[in-house]
Formats: C-alpha cells, sequence, structure tokens
C-alpha cells in the first residue's frame, strides 16, 4: 500500500530555527529518527542508541517544546506513569541561499493509536 507524504513549508522564522537547531544536533536527530516508525519510551530510546538517559530526558523536552514530538502518557501494570514519544516528521528538505533559508518536512501520520 502507497503511503501519502504530507509536506509542509515552513513559513514561521522561530519555527525554522527550532528545526535548524534539533536537526543539527546529533541527539536530537537519533532520537527524532529512532521513534518515527513507532513511539518509545525514554529508556528505550536511551538503550537503543546508547545515549545517556538524562540527556535523553533532555532532548525529548527541547523536540517536544519544538512541537517535534508527540507524547503519550498511559498507566503500567504497577500503575506507575510512562510516556511515550513518537516524531512529527519523516524528513527535512533545507534549502539555503545568500538571502533566505526555505525548510520543507514530510509529516509522520501521528495517529493517536501509535501513540498509545
Amino acid at each position: 500500500m502507497q503511503e501519502l507524504l504530507q509536506k509542509q513549508e515552513i513559513r514561521d522564522e522561530i519555527k525554522k530555527q527550532i528545526i535548524l537547531e534539533s536537526i543539527s544536533d546529533k541527539y536530537c536527530r537519533q532520537i527524532l529518527k529512532s521513534t518515527i516508525e513507532k513511539p518509545k519510551s525514554a529508556m528505550m530510546i536511551s538503550e537503543e542508541e546508547n545515549i545517556c538517559l538524562s540527556t535523553v530526558y533532555r532532548k525529548l523536552r527541547r523536540l517536544h517544546d519544538g512541537k517535534l514530538l508527540a507524547i503519550s502518557g498511559s498507566f503500567n501494570r504497577d500503575k506507575k506513569k510512562y510516556f511515550l514519544y513518537m516524531s512529527k516528521i519523516k524528513d527535512v528538505t533545507i534549502h539555503c541561499n545568500l538571502e533566505e533559508i526555505t525548510i520543507e518536512c514530510v509529516l509522520n501520520n501521528v495517529k493517536q493509536e501509535d501513540i498509545n
């Protein structure tokens, strides 16, 4: 089955800056890449990507504040709350010339059932 890609040109300068800073950060890129296909917990990301857990949490907050990451919460069997994180973007294209930077994102199809 073929997937329809949703592209979005980013026009807001603040959002452009957030995207540029996030993709220039090695750990943010790893987290976004790791959470494209399925939602993951901070612990899973830390183990799979070999990133210190405190760094993962710091970068997750940054990505969520920049609206590049979806978060859902639930309770496990022990009645403890846990969160799952999923990238809102699949791909970023940047075109840069001396006058202007244009950024286009391919959106990830983040459905509520994907992050629950």
